[in-house]
């Protein structure tokens, strides 16, 4: 395995044949000449991977100090659940400009004994006296989506803690108290910073905006602190101490939640309405999961606000009448097919999509087969639709404008794992941009995950569905996802960062894995294919060969080559084990037993 700390299981079956198969290099490609200006997170570098295989537990994570401390609450007799509580908080220290408990997240879970699959919504919110006019200026001017990103107005109510606590009380096995042991330890003993934490330091100004950050990201000089620095956080320490013994009430109430109201509002632009009671008054959303069938096995993602487990399932739903298995892997042929696939589900994620208690959501409608079915017979396979627009689920017509003003932060993070007693978690994290608004408090980031809102009229001058409002949750993307076989067994679980990216990138690691038998490792490390803001077929920078691009050109795509950064982290279940993957564009890791 990975370290010291694991041990080789002893495999047979198809385990074990898929671990000899693993032992064929995974393809690697060089580190990018720059960063692509559709890529916020930004690349730094690949490097080569191979699938990791256990017995009884995994974890599969962006970072290593985060693995090691889920896998160690899997050893301790911990739950899933209880395992991605120490990896999150852990992520919040070495990843903060990806996830943390400033921000907020979906999750998927499986409870193994009661066969039952749920969903989790800790999305941010606005805060209650957000209106229509929220990210206007006087005279009603919109305001810039950039300047709008670094402002108080952008921050949304943290949901991510109070989310984990939830399932904590539901599915906990170890002490509340036990799971932020590692990331206190960690965050006064210090830790090293990676060439990625340092590259991203390096290319983001939003963290020179406010004081501490600058103190704690900067040198005296201004300068990002070198690879190697050990970044000791005393303050997080201090805050995950007071979690740890009072519970995120810690967070939601008290001086903590002040502290972060009074950040919100004392920003250098356009402060934020954010009040204390918007904290204590946070809600978490618990709800059945949306599902789909491709390939007769049961695909199943949160439902909004995140528009991801709903347009995954549009897309696979339209791929299902083609034949995949017989298209080769990053082939020509398969990427046209899927990105039609892709922007007739994204042309109904534009319509319908947002947060349901503030908007009806056709949902039956959008994922009833024989409505794909009829969007799928739109796909021509030699040629590119010029353009698409929403359908009529169930009779249904857009009532809002079709938005096109809100690009959505990628910068975010995804685990994987899968416990001893056959418990999974899937869950996806985000602070919003990379290091989010940049405003730090209590030794962490607050997200700028409102700037995920419309606040644009469209041309025929009616408000998108994703139309900011008090308490309203913004539309995201995320999509962690778990697949059943046809016997009902948890067969993946799977996510990704990305921003509206992460939805090509999960479904294409279940295409790879149901349709082509990859196993998880290589169907993630696969070659990136999406559909840009702007409609642009986008291929990933030097693993796509020439020819495809032109292949695809004449078929009418409009092409771009460009980074594709995901962070996809997955665990493939097997009837005799587990196989793991970590995303080779990242700096994650597989640890297990």
């Amino acid at each position: 395995m990975s370290n010291g700390r694991d041990t080789v299981p002893r495999l047979t079956g198809r385990l074990a044949t898929a671990a000899l198969a693993a032992l064929i290099a995974t393809g690697c490609a060089a580190p990018p000449a720059n960063d692509g200006p559709a890529e916020p997170e930004g690349p730094s570098g690949t490097r080569p991977m191979q699938m990791r295989v256990a017995v009884e537990m995994m974890i599969s994570a962006a970072n290593p100090y985060a693995a090691q401390a889920g896998s160690d609450v899997l050893r301790a007799g911990g739950s899933a659940i209880d395992a991605a509580i120490a990896a999150q908080m852990v992520l919040t220290l070495v990843e903060p400009q990806s996830s943390g408990i400033g921000g907020g997240g979906y999750m998927m879970h499986w409870d193994a004994k009661s066969r039952r699959a749920t969903a989790y919504d800790g999305r941010e919110t606005a805060p209650a006296a957000a209106d229509k006019d929220y990210f206007h200026l006087s005279g009603g001017v919109p305001m810039a989506r950039g300047r709008a990103g670094v402002s108080g107005r952008s921050v949304g109510v943290p949901g991510l803690l109070r989310m984990l606590e939830e399932a904590h009380h539901r599915h906990g096995r170890l002490p509340w108290k036990r799971l932020f042991e590692p990331a206190i330890e960690l965050a006064n003993r210090g830790f090293a910073i990676s060439p990625r934490l340092h590259r991203l330091i390096q290319r983001f100004d939003n963290i020179k905006v406010n004081a501490e950050a600058r103190k704690y990201f900067l040198t005296k000089r201004g300068k990002p602190l070198p690879v190697g620095h050990r970044l000791i956080n005393r303050e997080l320490a201090q805050t995950f101490s007071a979690i740890a013994q009072y519970g995120a009430d810690a967070f939601y109430k008290g001086l903590r939640a002040k502290r972060i109201a009074d950040t919100v509002h004392r920003t250098h632009f356009r402060a934020g309405l954010m009040k204390p009671s918007d904290l204590a008054n946070y809600q978490v959303r618990i709800t059945e999961p949306v599902c789909t069938t491709y390939r007769r096995h049961k695909v199943c993602g949160v439902g909004p606000s995140t528009s991801g487990g709903t347009t995954v399932a549009m897309a696979l739903g339209m791929l299902e009448r083609f034949d995949v298995a017989a298209m080769k892997p990053a082939s020509a042929e398969f990427a046209h097919v899927f990105v039609e696939a892709l922007r007739l589900a994204y042309a109904d994620r534009a319509a319908y999509l947002a947060d349901p208690a503030y908007s009806r959501v056709p949902l039956k409608g959008l994922l009833d087969p024989r409505y794909l079915a009829e969007r799928s017979r739109m796909i021509r396979t030699d040629r590119a639709a010029p353009s698409v627009g929403p359908g009529a689920p169930a009779g249904e017509t857009a009532e809002y404008s079709r938005d096109g003003d809100a690009p959505e932060p990628p910068s975010t993070t995804h685990f994987s794992v899968v416990d001893q007693y056959g418990n999974a978690v899937s869950l996806t994290s985000t602070v919003g941009w990379g290091f989010g608004s940049g405003f730090m408090v209590d030794g962490f980031l607050l997200n700028n995950q409102l700037i995920a809102f419309n606040w644009r009229r469209g041309a025929d001058g009616k408000r998108s569905v994703n139309h900011v409002d008090g308490g309203k949750r913004p539309r995201s993307s995320l999509s962690p996802t778990m697949v059943f076989a046809p016997d009902g067994r948890l067969r993946l679980v799977i996510g990704s960062p990305g921003g509206r990216r992460i939805i090509p990138y999960v479904a294409k690691s279940i295409v790879a894995v149901l349709d082509w038998g990859l196993d998880i490792q290589s169907a993630i490390s696969l070659p990136n294919v999406a559909l840009s803001f702007d409609g642009e077929l986008e291929l990933e920078r030097d693993t796509w060969d020439i020819l495809h691009r032109l292949d695809l050109e004449k078929r009418g795509h409009a092409v771009t080559i460009r980074p594709l950064t995901s962070g996809l982290h997955g665990i493939e279940v097997m009837d005799d084990g587990m196989i793991g993957g970590a995303d080779p564009r990242r700096e994650g890791i597989v640890l297990g037993r």
